[in-house]
């Protein structure tokens, strides 16, 4: 088959859009999404949410048995911003950014 009647097979090639740092040990984790997550009082799943708060779990991409990374409960927003965040939880401290396209 010559290179003009080759079929192309489209790929979604998911890129890191966010970047996790963990304080005390420099453990850095990429994800391409992020998702905060509540538990109630038995820690089963109680509801997902598109922003940090107190109380929620950070879990990195991809959502299913395979996911990267999943913090303990955040304690304390430490500073915030639109592509920052810093946050205290049970057991470490850390930083997330929102990375651009070119990072």
């Amino acid at each position: 088959m010559s290179k003009l009647n080759q079929i192309k097979i489209p790929v979604d090639i998911q890129s890191n859009n966010w970047k996790l740092v963990r304080e005390r040990d420099g453990l850095t984790k990429q994800s391409a999404e992020v998702m905060w997550v509540e538990f109630n009082d038995e820690g089963r799943f109680k509801s997902k949410h598109d922003e940090p708060a107190v109380d929620r779990s950070l879990i990195m991409s991809p959502f299913n048995q395979f996911f990267t990374w999943q913090t303990t409960t955040i304690t304390e927003i430490v500073e915030e911003r639109d592509d920052y965040i810093k946050f205290k939880t049970q057991n470490s401290n850390y930083e997330l950014w929102k990375l651009n396209a070119n990072d």
